[in-house]
């Protein structure tokens, strides 16, 4: 059973930057897709970022080019570096695990999931 426990978020001024980490545990196939989905009050969860096990990656258009998600496959962790955080990037953010090329638009396409780590973006 894979396991997966998000770190790094907490409140920053606008403009400000986080580091969000996720470390997963349990056994993974060697082709998946690990990404980021965030969801606001009141707000359906949206994907962020995604980065196949070929370190192929996408990103909303909300956060490109101002967001990265990278991985260390040997420490099993998920990253999501964010700077030039914006008031419309807070929420609750939750790490994900799915099949090889799982639709980053499509929550149901990931079957594992963490509890979630706050952002909270202050103007």
């Amino acid at each position: 059973q894979v396991q997966l426990v998000e770190s790094g978020g907490g409140s920053v001024q606008s403009g400000g930057s986080l580091k969000l980490s996720c470390a997963r545990s349990g056994p993974i196939l060697d082709a998946y897709t690990m990404g980021w989905f965030r969801q606001a009050p009141g707000k359906e969860r949206e994907g962020v970022a995604t980065i196949d096990s070929d370190g192929t990656t996408t990103y909303a258009e909300s956060v490109k080019g101002r967001f990265t998600i990278s991985q260390d496959k040997a420490m099993a962790t998920l990253y999501l570096q964010m700077n030039t955080l914006k008031p419309e990037d807070t929420g609750m953010y939750y790490c994900a695990a799915g099949p090889f090329r799982a639709n980053p638009y499509s929550s149901g396409d990931f079957a594992f999931w963490g509890q979630g780590t706050q952002v909270t973006v202050s103007s």
